[in-house]
């Protein structure tokens, strides 16, 4: 995988010469810039698609813009150069392109726009592609037609992309509302215990790429603190880091914050203070947006005080998006893996149409397909990220589980979650400021 979200030098290639040149030749048109492109609708689904060609009769165009992650195009073998490209029915300004490839990647590629599929223009250049995902995003191309053409292959095979998704905003249309949009940075399992004296400390960098990205606010799934969560331990190693935005971040605990010799969550209380216990409780909501935000304390989902108040705390909201965020994930491929204990929240969740879960506990990323509280995928289901990478020592892929869409271990970093009234999307970020992953925009139930 690699990201192409605006961080040099895999960023898509768009220059004010070529402006000047459309605008002269009166060509294709770039959009103006500024509009956030994070909630534009996917264009390509189910559109007209052509080949260069097709290695068998299987392998068509039209996989690749199907929707299913299971179908795909390929290319003829051993061939260079290759191209795929869609019809999008009409014009529009493209502002993202997300490439899913099969093992036979591209190693050089351009995506273009082109406004009649003859005349064809640069929206972005790849000269050192790895496969897995390339997500384009702050593109400002107009035309009606895409093509991905490869230049040089990255195996000896073909090419073969298993989806093509193109958004942006076609002709005629108003653009989706802003209104209520914000950013939020979230982690899980972060201040180990040491400091930025030693090279190998992560919570130091996560904390500085957190802040780098300078959020709405901040929040944490728990085990905040290692090893016992201590007061002292707090003050010694999180607060010199997560700290410093202490003020902006809402968490929620972890088993490790149940360890403090003093009484289970003693020390997370009294560091955290009223930002943890706004209501006297470890659980509490707030709203921000069209969202409404659920933190909860899953080391007592069997305390039916926390039960009740989350099925009050439900019925009483009237936004029409809602994200919860706990410690304990009812999905992981981790070390700890499935946690049953989660499973009952879950069921109150998706009763109540819930759209996001955003939990800790395994110390890597992952992104889990839309799904129900019995792990059967369905598109009113909610979308689950484990986010354990805050800082603590990484725990390896062990069981991959059941729509499991992208998993990384190994590398640290943030979650950057980008919200509107009406969507959600999301990337992970690592603490070299390079997006590990891009998530698709999902709408509110």
């Amino acid at each position: 995988m690699r990201p192409h979200a605006s961080t040099p030098p895999h960023r898509p290639v768009l220059t004010l010469l070529l402006a000047a040149v459309l605008l002269l030749t009166g060509g294709l048109l770039i959009a103006p810039p500024g509009r956030a492109d994070a909630a534009d609708p996917l264009l390509s689904r189910g559109k007209p698609a052509t080949s260069s060609s097709n290695e068998d009769s299987t392998l068509t165009p039209d996989k690749a813009f199907d929707g299913n992650p299971a179908t795909r195009w390929a290319s003829a073998e051993g061939s260079d150069p290759q191209w795929i490209r869609v019809d999008l029915g009409t014009t529009a300004s493209v502002s993202r392109v997300r490439l899913s490839w099969e093992a036979a990647y591209a190693k050089a590629y351009r995506v273009e726009i082109s406004a009649d599929g003859a005349t064809w223009t640069t929206l972005a250049t790849e000269t050192a592609g790895n496969g897995g995902t390339d997500d384009w995003t702050g593109l400002t191309g107009k035309g009606r037609h895409l093509r991905v053409h490869g230049t040089a292959r990255g195996t000896s095979y073909g090419y073969s992309l298993y989806e093509v998704e193109v958004y942006g905003i076609a002709d005629g249309t108003t653009p989706p509302p802003t209104t209520g949009s914000f950013t939020v940075v979230a982690a899980g399992d972060i201040a180990a215990q040491c400091t930025a004296s030693s090279s190998s400390c992560a919570h130091p960098k996560t904390a500085a790429q957190a802040q780098r990205i300078n959020p709405k606010f901040y929040l944490t799934m728990g085990d905040n603190q290692y090893d016992d969560a201590r007061l002292s331990d707090f003050r010694n190693y999180y607060d010199k880091t997560w700290g410093a935005f202490k003020a902006r971040t809402r968490p929620a605990p972890g088993n490790h914050e149940t360890y403090d010799p003093a009484g289970p969550l003693a020390g997370y209380k009294a560091y955290f203070g009223a930002l943890a216990y706004p209501a006297g409780k470890p659980y509490y909501s707030y709203d921000e947006g069209n969202w409404h935000f659920i933190a909860l304390d899953s080391n007592s989902f069997d305390d039916p005080a926390q039960i009740q108040w989350l099925k009050d705390d439900l019925a009483r909201t009237t936004k029409g998006c809602v994200a919860a965020y706990f410690h304990h994930p009812l999905y992981s491929s981790g070390g700890h893996g499935n946690d049953p204990v989660s499973q009952p929240v879950w069921r109150i969740l998706y009763a109540a149409k819930a759209d996001l879960v955003l939990n800790g506990h395994d110390h890597h990323y992952e992104r889990f397909a839309p799904q129900d509280p019995d792990g059967r995928a369905t598109p009113d289901g909610i979308v689950e990220i484990v986010g354990g990478m805050g800082g603590a020592e990484p725990y390896p892929i062990e069981t991959v589980q059941p729509h499991s869409q992208k998993r990384i271990s190994g590398s640290y970093g943030v979650l950057k979650l980008d919200f509107t009234d009406t969507t959600y999307t999301w990337q992970y970020v690592g603490t070299d400021g390079r997006v590990k992953d891009a998530a698709p925009t999902y709408t509110c139930h």
